[in-house]
């Protein structure tokens, strides 16, 4: 498996079209592909640091496009079709995730290393507001990937490393501060105000 995501990524990069390449990876990735764009938009980043956000770009936009058809893919096929390649236990956790979080679950999802496809799917079996799904899924694909080419623009090959290393530990670690911070407003709002005695 892991050579044929490795010739698969090279054919991509080493074609005369990889942008195309990777518009149709970033796509499919949102909803049943298992190759992350980051495989391809990344080397490509590395290449030519200068086109870093427009490859950000591409790669969003797509990954958008994918997450809406992979929202329908769980709307219209529902359950029975959704648990032939995505776990029940999966689902339930997402479930769980969406119930607690409601559509900010899809802006975690969509930054952190955790499948995009499965929040996508499942957004569309649990009937999420389209509109705010899209827009979710536009600031958390778009917080991962330029969070990542602008490094790369600004550092260029020489971040190489970090990102090899240590990016899912970072988005794991602000997904959590971001999970806290959600749970403090929540607080913040819910705090009931001090009866003033007369």
């Amino acid at each position: 498996m892991k050579e044929f995501f490795g010739g698969f990524v090279d054919s991509i990069i080493n074609s005369n079209y990889p942008v195309i390449g990777l518009s149709i990876t970033a796509f499919a990735e949102s909803s049943f592909f298992p190759v992350p764009p980051d495989l391809i938009y990344i080397p490509l980043a590395i290449l030519n640091p200068k086109n870093a956000f427009f490859y950000a770009f591409i790669t969003t936009l797509f990954s958008v496009l994918g997450g809406v058809f992979g929202y329908f893919i769980g709307k219209l096929g529902g359950k029975p079709l959704v648990t032939k390649f995505i776990s029940e236990e999966k689902l339930y956790n997402v479930k769980l995730f969406y119930n607690k979080y409601d559509v900010w679950a899809v802006f975690i999802g969509g930054f952190t290393p955790i499948p995009y496809k499965v929040f996508t799917v499942a957004a569309g079996i649990f009937d999420l507001n389209l509109r705010n799904f899209i827009i979710a899924s536009i600031f958390g694909r778009g917080a991962r990937f330029f969070l990542v080419c602008g490094l790369i623009y600004f550092f260029g090959p020489s971040i190489k490393y970090f990102l090899e290393k240590y990016f899912e530990l970072f988005t794991i670690i602000f997904m959590v501060l971001l999970i806290g911070g959600f749970w403090l407003v929540k607080k913040i709002f819910n705090k009931k105000p001090i009866k003033k005695n007369d």
